[in-house]
């Protein structure tokens, strides 16, 4: 915990969480070999550490903790979007809460912000060889089925960026086939604009154009994100219109599984559990 100077600076001020994790990530508490954590002005107890700590990092695959290196998660009580200067424009209507803007730019604060300038979690990535990943998360008024799907969200895109591409291309071959077989719809919200996105301007099966790559990285990620919150815990697919549906989704999961084995004793698909 932050002493009682540093409270005090930070119920004042909204910290940069730049500054916020070079002041602190070296006071984070070891756990296991690849994370560390440190719960800044939050009331952290066996239960929290339960459900925030253990569980979560326990589930993951240890192909994926082999290839994350080391990282620092940082519990504070909220993580607001900073205020980015759009250009002014004639033509054309930007919103600053779709500007791209540098994580280490986002505020570390005590009160809640408004709901549209929130951010559920933030990375800083290691600025040198052997530094950690920074995974910072605004926890307050957060229950631990949420966090955990912030959670995994983010392991999923350290692991688009850490593993090797030979996954990335083998699962790029089985989005192709689906494309192929016109299948319809994603895992989440992000993967089905980007998916619509390709099918506005081209079928999507041959080259590898950007909006193919784009439409991949967050198929990817989505689908890695419910691979690895599944194992955790004990989550339902929500049926919809843009839901994928559950041959193609089955089909990824096992490619998921055979890359990385979930951990003994876990479990991913249903009938295992009777083994």
């Amino acid at each position: 915990m932050p002493s009682t100077t540093d409270l005090a600076s930070l119920n004042k001020t909204k910290l940069p969480l730049g500054d916020f994790a070079k002041r602190f990530y070296k006071d984070a508490t070891p756990f296991g070999t690849v994370f560390s954590y440190y719960a800044a002005a939050v009331p952290f107890a066996a239960d929290d550490l339960r459900d925030f700590v253990d569980e979560p990092i326990a589930a993951l695959p240890p192909r994926v903790l082999a290839g994350l290196g080391k990282a620092v998660i940082l519990f504070v009580p909220f993580l607001e979007r900073p205020v980015v200067a759009v250009p002014a424009s004639r033509n054309t209507k930007r919103h600053a809460e779709k500007v791209e803007f540098d994580h280490r730019d986002s505020l570390v604060a005590m009160d809640p912000p408004a709901l549209p300038s929130r951010l559920p979690a933030a990375y800083i990535a290691p600025e040198k060889a052997n530094a950690p990943h920074i995974l910072a998360f605004g926890i307050k008024d957060v229950d631990s089925g949420d966090y955990h799907y912030n959670f995994f969200h983010a392991v999923s895109k350290l692991v688009y960026v850490t593993q090797p591409d030979s996954v990335l291309a083998g699962y790029r071959t089985i989005l192709r086939e689906e494309l192929k077989s016109r299948a319809h719809g994603e895992v989440d919200d992000a993967s089905w604009k980007a998916k619509l996105d390709l099918l506005k301007k081209e079928s999507g099966i041959r080259g590898e154009s950007k909006l193919f790559l784009e439409y991949a990285r967050q198929s990817f990620i989505d689908t890695l994100t419910l691979f690895l919150h599944g194992i955790c815990c004990d989550i339902d697919v929500e049926p919809g219109p843009r839901q994928i549906a559950s041959r193609h989704l089955r089909k990824r999961l096992q490619f998921l599984q055979a890359e990385y084995p979930q951990p003994e004793g876990f479990a991913v698909f249903p009938e295992e559990l009777k083994n």
